[in-house]
């Protein structure tokens, strides 16, 4: 989609004249600032119809965040299919430089969203997790055992799929293979996953902070997951803000063994890397799955 396309579109959705200006910030579909006459500004996915359930997908998940009414998202103003093209529109966000107290204000917010437990673990939909499709098939319950099979069969079994059907190494699949069949070691410490609805692809990239100090979190993959499963993404490139993880846990409390796990749930996001970019990246998953298999109990 073009520029001028984009505006013929946005007129006939929203009416008045529209000019857009590309902002390539993202490597799976195009992004643009849009305004209209009246000075009303929008932030626009486009992608090809054939990859709109992406961005679909994406409008799911940010409405289902902010009925959460925990932590701020953007709005989603339009989702629009045509023949030719998927269009995403989200109103315009301004953003400040975090300041000194917004670690405590994101791990706030984040808890208010984690505490708040769901009945199963999944989701409605299957969705994406970068370009990457996310299974997500509703569990039969929330116990232990249904978390672990969730997470082995809709997280790491399609994973290590994928990278088998691209010709990943062997030395990899087994290590996951391996990762995969101890599961249950993990939570030997007593943990019980609550289901919880997250954001789902939680690194600094998808963080910010508003004008008015608040936190806001974009571009999700949500699942209802165990709560560590964020966490560990936020650990993953980079760390959380000064403050987060003393607030966080006065809303809801993390089990003493979330570090032996960290490693299982960042060990998805890695494969996914791998799948994605190649590259360093199944190098780095191959060292965390062998360090989780000797973490083993």
């Amino acid at each position: 989609m073009d520029a001028s396309t984009l505006g013929d579109t946005l007129h006939a959705e929203f009416g008045g004249s529209w000019s857009a200006q590309a902002m390539h910030a993202s490597g799976f579909c195009g992004t643009w600032r849009a305004q209209d006459a009246d000075g009303m500004r929008l932030f626009v996915k486009t992608a090809p119809a054939a990859q709109a359930a992406m961005l679909r997908a994406e409008g799911e998940g940010l409405l289902a965040l902010k009925a959460s009414r925990a932590i701020a998202v953007p709005t989603v103003a339009a989702f629009n299919l045509s023949h030719e093209h998927g269009l995403l529109a989200l109103d315009w966000l301004d953003f400040a430089s975090p300041d000194s107290g917004f670690g405590q204000r994101l791990g706030e917010r984040l808890s208010g969203l984690h505490a708040a437990t769901q009945p199963r673990f999944g989701w409605g939909r299957d969705n994406f997790i970068g370009a990457s499709a996310q299974r997500n098939d509703w569990s039969a319950g929330a116990t232990l055992t249904d978390w672990i099979a969730f997470w082995r069969d809709k997280r790491l079994l399609p994973m290590r799929q994928g990278l088998a059907r691209k010709g990943v190494g062997q030395v990899l699949l087994e290590e996951v293979d391996a990762v995969s069949d101890g599961l249950h070691t993990y939570f030997a410490d007593g943990h019980q996953p609550r289901p919880s609805l997250i954001h789902g692809d939680l690194w600094s990239g998808n963080w910010a902070m508003l004008t008015n100090g608040e936190p806001v979190i974009y571009d999700p993959a949500v699942s209802v997951s165990d709560a560590e499963a964020e966490l560990a993404m936020m650990d993953l490139f980079g760390s959380p803000p000064a403050g987060f993880w003393s607030a966080y846990q006065s809303g809801f409390a993390l089990h003493e063994g979330y570090i032996r796990r960290r490693g299982l749930y960042q060990l998805y996001h890695l494969l996914n890397h791998a799948l994605l970019f190649g590259g360093a990246y199944a190098q780095q998953a191959l060292r965390c799955a062998r360090a989780l298999r000797s973490a083993m109990f």
